[in-house]
């Protein structure tokens, strides 16, 4: 079968194509070094930190599969397959749920706790030198105002709830922030 080219799209003017270059780099380039960081002073991945942030930032310390994998925007698959991986190296564990016999939950153990907090504070001064030190509260607010936008337009065409499409960044904000981090 072959795909027709759209040839009604407008190309990005200067300005547009300015800021979706910039972001794509940013992004990118801001995603290797924290890896890179975590990789290098702690036994947790990126991936992995993403995960307990959103697991810690619970109460309970535990969450649905479904509903992580809405709150990381990430596939159904690979949740089931990371947290495998975690389960494997003691950092979680999966329950099972009490009113859903089909159902269970992903919970942090007491070693993945203690990983996330041995990563947390050398991962925040990354973020810190990084990202927030670099900007000025004006800009923090624009991108946050920003991306907030694009992730409700996102979370609309989803069909997913908002909130939840923010993802393990709001998720790591609050999990920061509650624990005095940030």
């Amino acid at each position: 079968m072959v795909r027709r080219v759209r040839t009604d799209v407008p190309w990005l003017d200067p300005q547009a194509q300015r800021a979706w270059r910039s972001l794509q780099m940013m992004q990118g380039r801001l995603t290797s070094a924290l890896a890179r960081q975590l990789s290098a002073e702690s036994e947790l991945s990126l991936q992995d930190y993403v995960v307990l942030v959103a697991l810690t930032d619970t109460p309970e310390g535990r969450v649905r599969p479904f509903a992580l994998a809405e709150g990381l925007g990430w596939e159904r698959s690979r949740v089931s397959h990371h947290i495998a991986r975690m389960a494997d190296r003691g950092l979680v564990r999966k329950e099972r749920c009490p009113t859903d016999r089909r159902g269970a939950f992903v919970a942090v153990t007491d070693r993945g706790r203690q990983a996330i907090e041995s990563a947390a504070p050398g991962h925040v001064a990354s973020v810190r030198r990084l990202f927030v030190d670099v900007l000025d509260a004006a800009q923090l607010d624009a991108i946050a105002t920003a991306s907030e936008r694009v992730l409700e337009k996102l979370a609309e065409l989803e069909g997913v709830d908002a909130r939840a499409g923010a993802g393990a960044g709001a998720a790591a904000g609050a999990a920061e922030k509650a624990r005095g981090r940030e």
